[in-house]
């Protein structure tokens, strides 16, 4: 009687197909972690991208709505600063009309309480009203003319102001409680309503670029996170990640308009070797007539 065989693998044998299905697995991960590898980098530089981006502008935004001649930079340590006294609207004063009616001219002799436009403002709501704005005219960034001293070029801290319609459309009566003397007239007649500075800290200690609003007009740059919230300062980050950053500001002259140039370097907060970096670079061109 012949009898049945039972069917099996020897050691070598399975010693073949372990080895066999070890290089079968080591190609396979090879052709699914490089694609997913790439893709998650690509990812993290799009977010990178899309994070530095949003910063500059925002950043951007802020410099064109710069009172003229009013960005400075520092740096101190790890931190760079830059800094800017907010334009909330503009318009064009009366420096001459009816003699009957001294109200609708501005006189740069005394100090006066009233005067008209003749292009008016538009982004504020009429009539306006407070005493935590300023008004500014001819500031040129330099000693006697520089509106971080709060003399001669800028209405002090506290000064009533209020705007309402005129006689015309054109002719907004403004008034200032006390009266001001501004030391020099505007050769384009401009007058800028402020609300007060900005601060943007660059902290490579803690990669962050943070903006800082609610502080009073000073002499001094602050460039610190501690001085900007003794100064009543309220703070909001802009953007994490930051490894490198660099702001420069060129004045212009009163042929040529300043121009501001930002760089950020953001690098993702994973390990060095999956590590993503991008550099954005924005110009800023300011128009910087007084």
């Amino acid at each position: 009687m012949k009898r049945n065989r039972a069917a099996g693998m020897t050691l070598i044998e399975l010693v073949i197909v372990i080895t066999l299905s070890a290089i079968c697995v080591t190609f396979m991960t090879m052709f699914i972690v490089t694609p997913i590898n790439a893709y998650n980098a690509q990812t993290q530089r799009a977010q990178l991208v899309d994070a530095a981006d949003s910063a500059l502008r925002l950043l951007s935004r802020d410099l064109r709505a710069a009172l003229p001649n009013s960005v400075r930079i520092a740096t101190s340590g790890n931190v760079a600063a830059l800094e800017l006294i907010e334009t909330i609207d503009g318009a064009r004063y009366r420096d001459n009309g009816p003699l009957t009616d001294p109200t609708q001219w501005l006189d740069f002799t005394t100090a006066d309480t009233a005067f008209a436009t003749t292009v008016p403002f538009s982004e504020v709501t009429l009539p306006f009203s407070s005493t935590s704005d300023y008004l500014a005219i001819y500031n040129v960034g330099v000693p006697g003319a520089n509106a971080y001293a709060l003399a001669n070029v800028i209405t002090p801290p506290g000064t009533a102001i209020t705007i309402k319609a005129g006689s015309t459309p054109n002719a907004q009566l403004v008034t200032m409680t006390p009266g001001f003397q501004f030391n020099w007239g505007s050769p384009g007649k401009r007058v800028y309503l402020v609300s007060g500075p900005i601060t943007y800290l660059c902290d490579l200690s803690i990669g962050m670029l943070t903006r800082y609003t609610g502080y009073s007009i000073g002499a001094t740059q602050l460039t610190s996170d501690a001085s900007l919230r003794s100064a009543g300062a309220t703070s909001g980050r802009v953007t994490a990640n930051i490894s490198a950053c660099a702001f420069t500001y060129a004045p212009g002259t009163p042929a040529r308009g300043g121009m501001a140039t930002l760089s950020l370097t953001l690098t993702s907060s994973l390990p060095s070797t999956s590590a993503q970096t991008v550099q954005l670079v924005h110009q800023v061109h300011l128009v910087n007539a007084p």
